[in-house]
């Protein structure tokens, strides 16, 4: 599937998102700058978070409730210097609790990310709207 949007389209942007057969590990990739926690705070607010803050750059993961109960857990694994890192944090407990990760930057831990994902791909256009693949 593959969406172009604005930002005053990313809701419904996110509402076709879930719309799809996603998994529950989302990986993002896209360059710095391409709108992934910008989408990741369209897509939870679609789910119901009402308390999203920004991006958890230094914490590594942030941890919001659903109106419904549901727990979504926020990676941005940017500086993270190595996979161990992310094994001595306990990455792999939130990856297998079933609950909704949202990872950016997934390449920092090719081999900890769960086989069973989808990844989304979001890339600025020239005329700075987003495109969004999900494979």
């Amino acid at each position: 599937m593959e969406i172009t949007f604005s930002l005053a389209e990313i809701d419904s942007a996110a509402q076709q998102v879930l719309a799809q057969n996603i998994k529950n590990i989302i990986l993002f990739h896209g360059e710095m700058g391409a709108g992934k926690t910008t989408f990741i705070k369209a897509l939870a607010k679609q789910l119901g978070v009402t308390d999203m803050t920004g991006s958890p750059t230094f914490s590594l993961v942030n941890e919001y409730a659903t109106t419904d109960g549901r727990i979504l857990y926020h990676f941005d694994l940017y500086r993270l210097n190595s996979e161990e890192e992310a094994y001595d944090m306990g990455i792999d407990e939130y990856f297998y609790s079933g609950n909704l990760c949202l990872i950016e930057w997934p390449e920092k831990t090719p081999n900890l990310i769960p086989l069973d994902h989808t990844a989304i791909s979001l890339k600025t256009l020239p005329d700075g709207r987003r495109n969004l693949v999900i494979k």
